[in-house]
C-alpha cells in the first residue's frame, strides 16, 4: 500500500482496512432469523464507579459456553490507550476483536494526524464497530455490549475528568454520571449501585481509591452469590477480579497484592457489623 493511499483515509483506521479488503465481519446468512432475540446472555458482570480520582472499572473473570464454566482466568477490563479502558460482556471472540480494532484505530489516527482523537470521535468509533457486528447481534451468537470509562483531559484539574459510557446491541452510547453495570449479573447489583450513589454514607463520587475497590468488590462477590455465569475471588486459586482505575496520571491495574488486603478489610468490616 502506498504512502498517499494511507494519508488519504485522513486517519481512519476502518477505511484503511476497507480499503486493503481486510474482512470486518465473519460471513453470515443474508437474512436473520424471524424472531431473532438480541437480549443474549452476556455470561460476565463488568461495573464502573466515578470515585474521586476518575474511574474504577472492573470485570468477574469467568467465561461460559450455555451452562458449562470454560475458563475462569478471562480478561474482561482491556486498557485501549493510556486513558480509556473497555469492559466487556457478551461474546468474547468480537469482543476481543473489537477491542483490537479500536485500540489500532486510535494509534492509527495519532501517527497519522499528529494529535489524539478527540473524545467525541472515539465514541463514534465504538459505536460504528458495535453497530457493524450488528447482523451476529441479531444472530444470537455475536453480542456485545461494553462499557467504555476514559478521562477527558481537556477538564480543568480541580475537576474530575473521569467519563463512563454505556452502549446498547446497536451502538448508541450514553453517559452515565456516576455508575454503569451490564451482564447477566449486573441486575443483582444495579439498584446497589444507585443506592450508594445517592443514599451511602459515602457516595461513590466522594471514594478514594481504597474504598471504591472495596465496594467493587462487595458487588461482584454479591453478583456471584446469584448469577452461576459470574465468578467471585477464589482464594485456593488467587483469582481475582480484575480491576483498573484511569486517571489524569492514565491505566492503572490493581495489583494481587493490592486485592488481598482491599478483600481482608472488606471481610472485617462487614464481622464488626
Amino acid at each position: 500500500m502506498s504512502i498517499k493511499n494511507t494519508i488519504n483515509h485522513k486517519g481512519d483506521f476502518l477505511s484503511l482496512l476497507q480499503h486493503a479488503n481486510y474482512p470486518l465481519q465473519v460471513g453470515l446468512p443474508s437474512e436473520t432469523q424471524q424472531h431473532a432475540d438480541i437480549e443474549i446472555a452476556h455470561s460476565t458482570t463488568v461495573v464502573a464507579v466515578r470515585y474521586r480520582d476518575g474511574v474504577m472499572i472492573a470485570g468477574d473473570r469467568r467465561a461460559t459456553a450455555g451452562t458449562a464454566v470454560i475458563y475462569d482466568r478471562a480478561e474482561k477490563v482491556l486498557q485501549i490507550d493510556r486513558h480509556s479502558v473497555l469492559a466487556i460482556s457478551g461474546s468474547p471472540a468480537i469482543a476481543y476483536e473489537i477491542a483490537r480494532i479500536l485500540e489500532h484505530s486510535f494509534q492509527y489516527f495519532r501517527r497519522s494526524q499528529l494529535q489524539e482523537l478527540s473524545l467525541e470521535g472515539k465514541l463514534r468509533m465504538l459505536s460504528r464497530l458495535i453497530r457493524d457486528n450488528l447482523a451476529m447481534a441479531l444472530q444470537g451468537i455475536g453480542g456485545v455490549i461494553p462499557i467504555f470509562a476514559l478521562y477527558d483531559l481537556e477538564a480543568p484539574e480541580a475537576e474530575n475528568g473521569g467519563k463512563i459510557f454505556f452502549y446498547d446491541a446497536l451502538g448508541a452510547h450514553f453517559e452515565n454520571v456516576n455508575f454503569a453495570t451490564t451482564g447477566s449479573g449486573s441486575i443483582w447489583i444495579r439498584g446497589v449501585l444507585r443506592y450508594l450513589s445517592r443514599f451511602g454514607e459515602t457516595p461513590l463520587q466522594e471514594m478514594d481509591e481504597r474504598q471504591a475497590t472495596i465496594t467493587i468488590l462487595r458487588l461482584l462477590d454479591t453478583a456471584s452469590e446469584y448469577d452461576a455465569a459470574t465468578s467471585g475471588y477464589n482464594a485456593r486459586a488467587q483469582i481475582f477480579p480484575t480491576i483498573k482505575t484511569v486517571t489524569r496520571t492514565g491505566v492503572e491495574t490493581l495489583s494481587n497484592e493490592d486485592l488481598t488486603e482491599s478483600y481482608a478489610a472488606a471481610q472485617s468490616d462487614a464481622e464488626a457489623v
